[in-house]
C-alpha cells in the first residue's frame, strides 16, 4: 500500500511540474491577440458632409485632404503586411487578397493625381491610431501591393504589422473552413 502511495505522489509531482513549466499551456500567445486596423480612403472633392469629411494627415507637415466616409480597402482585404527598410528609414508593404487587388487596381487606375488616405490603429486606445499617410496615385497599381512611408515610429509600425498579420491569419482560416 505504501508503494502505491509513493507512485501516486511521483505521478502527482510530475504532473505539477509539467503544469508549472507550461504556465497554464495557453493556446494563444499574447502577440497573437494583437490586432491592427488599416483603412484606406480615397480623396474626393470637397462637397457635402454626408458623404465626405476633411482630415489632416501627417504631424510634422500637415496635409488637409477631403475623403469619402467609407474606406475603399480595410484590414479584411489584407493577406500580409510587413515593414521594409528603405533608404532613410522604413516603409509599409501591404499585400491584398484577390478582392483587394481588384479594388486597388480599379481605384488607382480611375483616380490618378488623387491621394489614398491611410488610417492605422495598432492598440486598444484611440491615441494609438492616426492618419498615417496620403500617397499620391501616380499610376495603376495592378499587383495588389501597396507600399508607403508612414507617419509612425518603428515600434508603432511593428505593432501595426503584427496586428494586421494576425487579422490576416484569422481571415485566411475563416476562408479555408
Amino acid at each position: 500500500m505504501k508503494v502505491c502511495a509513493r507512485r501516486f505522489n511521483i505521478y502527482f509531482a510530475l504532473a505539477a511540474a509539467i503544469a508549472l513549466m507550461c504556465g497554464g499551456c495557453r493556446t494563444e500567445k499574447p502577440d497573437e491577440k494583437t490586432v491592427g486596423i488599416l483603412r484606406i480612403h480615397l480623396e474626393t472633392v470637397p462637397g457635402t458632409t454626408e458623404i465626405s469629411t476633411a482630415v489632416s494627415v501627417l504631424r510634422s507637415d500637415p496635409l488637409a485632404v477631403t475623403i469619402g466616409h467609407d474606406p475603399v480597402l480595410t484590414e479584411a482585404n489584407i493577406i500580409a503586411a510587413r515593414v521594409i527598410d528603405v533608404p532613410g528609414g522604413f516603409a509599409f508593404e501591404i499585400r491584398f487578397d484577390g478582392t483587394g487587388t481588384w479594388m486597388l487596381e480599379q481605384y488607382s487606375a480611375a483616380n490618378p493625381g488623387k491621394h489614398l488616405v491611410i488610417f492605422g490603429q495598432w492598440g486598444n486606445k484611440v491615441e494609438d491610431g492616426r492618419w498615417l499617410a496620403a500617397p499620391l496615385i501616380s499610376h495603376r497599381i495592378g499587383d495588389g501591393v501597396l507600399a508607403f512611408t508612414p507617419d509612425a515610429t518603428r515600434e508603432e509600425a511593428d505593432q501595426l504589422v503584427l496586428g494586421l498579420n494576425n487579422i490576416a491569419k484569422k481571415n485566411q482560416k475563416g476562408v479555408s473552413k
